[in-house]
């Protein structure tokens, strides 16, 4: 995926050029938020304004907070959105937290999702350019990325974690742009 921040409104663009413009290499684990200005901004800031014609702008935002890695406000907003969306992102938390049981659990109350075709196919080219990382290929498996993640926090450094956080971006992308894109 080719990832755009111009699809979603100049007040979103705005918010990510603080950091990567939505491309950046987030950590596999928590860590503290990267950006000050952007944690001022989304705190100031109301999903349903930024994600004005967006079916899941809640979702939406959660993502946002996510990728500055300001967990603490991503949990809580994670916790109000009952979406598959929302558990996806739950999930996510979790997983960064290093709590793979609670990240499981997210991933079986979110169930099989649309962007998991997408999202095996991007993780099928990361793959190819990372032949030393040990993930199954094929169609996306949520339980055995938090495994690949949860080997890879062990081995920093290794080209396992460059391809989970890449694999991570990806992820992050794809279900940010199904959330953030205009309402059906």
């Amino acid at each position: 995926m080719v990832f755009d921040p111009a699809k979603y409104g100049g007040a979103v663009v705005r918010i990510l050029a603080l950091d990567g413009d939505g491309n950046r290499l987030a950590p596999l684990t928590i860590g503290p938020c990267s950006s000050p200005d952007a944690r001022r901004q989304l705190g100031a800031s109301k999903a349903a304004e930024l994600f004005q014609g967006c079916e899941a702008p809640d979702e939406a935002m959660t993502g946002l907070w996510l990728y500055f890695s300001c967990f603490d406000e991503a949990h809580e907003l994670a916790n109000d959105c009952n979406s598959k969306e929302g558990y996806l992102w739950h999930a996510i938390v979790h997983r960064l937290e290093g709590d793979c049981g609670n990240s499981a659990y997210w991933y079986r109350r979110a169930g099989s999702h649309a962007i998991f075709s997408e999202l095996a196919l991007d993780a099928a080219k990361i793959l190819e350019r990372h032949p030393h990382a040990e993930f199954p290929a094929g169609r996306w498996d949520p339980y055995a990325f938090v495994s690949f993640c949860d080997r890879a926090r062990r081995r920093p450094g290794s080209e396992q974690e460059l391809a989970a956080m890449e694999i991570q971006r990806a992820e992050w992308q794809i279900l940010f742009d199904h959330c953030a894109g205009p309402a059906a």
